[in-house]
């Protein structure tokens, strides 16, 4: 009894020391907040950024703290985004509250698809979850009177944010807001990660067995956890849809699901900042290159990804690394 009491202890205390912010963090996030203003002329990119980390970090939650492989996280990104676009456009247009609107939503569309992710092997969730993707694409194409169909739903005007800041079109207002609800998200799926409930999502991503053989609920910390990073995505949705005034069927399409995954393939998974080095490594490349080659630029971020494989992103992103082997 003594053991275990004692093992029990060291996991807490484990768990207390791996959630303690690094010094660089607040840094990091203090410099993240200010980049609209410093960089004023670039707020519309940031915006971006912001948006697609905080999509892939709820994709991590289920891939790399769940082992849940998914190929239509987009359902809820796309959902996300069509019920704050649709809450502006017939109730009321204020954007924080159409926010909380559209994570309510997508979480409750996360749980009643969590039951599809239960059974079945690895590729049976791939094609499931990319089938729910594709299945509410043809139903936003279906109900064209609601959603305007291939034209997207236009005619969004959103009201200003806190009743004070109205979204401009230098983007700045639309970058800040964005980078505080990443912020605030990152914050608790970090502390949900860093929980004992996070402890056992990882101990069901190692190996399921072991876990139901010890007691751990897999199914319902399985469900819990889809609905979570559902309303994530739903929430990086409905910034897509705020702070552009638009929202169309490509928020559903099968390649903004494959984008997020190369994300976490960047900037890895199981941590959480994987997401983030991801959105930003690949936006500011497809920003570059784009500008210089329009038409190959996929080439180039494609080849990227080759080179990243095969000499490894520790080796590739870290200068230091290279530094030694070639004082080896």
């Amino acid at each position: 009894m003594t053991n275990q009491t004692n093992s029990v202890e060291a996991v807490r205390k484990g768990l207390h020391e791996s959630s303690r912010w690094k010094v660089w963090e607040p840094l990091f996030w203090l410099l993240a907040l200010a980049s609209p203003f410093v960089l004023g002329s670039h707020a519309l990119i940031i915006n971006e950024i912001a948006i697609v980390a905080l999509f892939a970090i709820s994709l991590d939650l289920v891939l790399g703290y769940s082992g849940i492989v998914s190929l239509g996280h987009a359902a809820f990104f796309g959902m996300g985004a069509y019920t704050a676009a649709l809450f502006a456009k017939l109730v009321m247009p204020d954007p924080l509250v159409g926010l909380a609107v559209a994570i309510v939503v997508s979480t409750i569309l996360g749980a009643v698809c969590s039951l599809t992710i239960l059974r079945g092997s690895d590729l049976t969730r791939l094609m499931v979850t990319l089938g729910v993707a594709l299945l509410l694409l043809e139903l936003a194409n279906k109900f064209s009177e609601i959603t305007g169909g291939a034209d997207g739903l236009q005619g969004v005007v959103m009201g200003p944010l806190l009743g004070r800041f109205e979204f401009d079109l230098s983007g700045r207002t639309a970058a800040c807001y964005s980078l505080v609800v990443l912020l605030i998200l990152f914050i608790l799926a970090r502390r949900l990660a860093k929980s004992s409930f996070g402890a056992t999502l990882m101990a069901i991503r190692d190996n399921r067995l072991r876990a139901m053989a010890i007691g751990i609920p897999v199914s319902s910390r399985l469900a819990v956890i889809y609905a979570i990073a559902a309303g994530a995505a739903g929430a990086a949705g409905a910034l897509l849809a705020q702070t552009t005034g638009f929202a169309s069927l490509d928020v559903f399409a099968f390649d903004r699901s494959a984008d997020v995954m190369l994300l976490l393939v960047i900037g890895g998974t199981g941590w959480l900042y994987g997401g983030v080095a991801g959105a930003v490594v690949f936006k500011l490349m497809q920003d570059a290159i784009s500008t210089i080659t329009p038409q190959y630029w996929t080439f180039w971020i494609g080849l990227f990804l080759v080179v990243l494989m095969l000499v490894g992103r520790e080796r590739l992103l870290s200068p230091w690394t290279w530094f030694k082997r070639g004082r080896a």
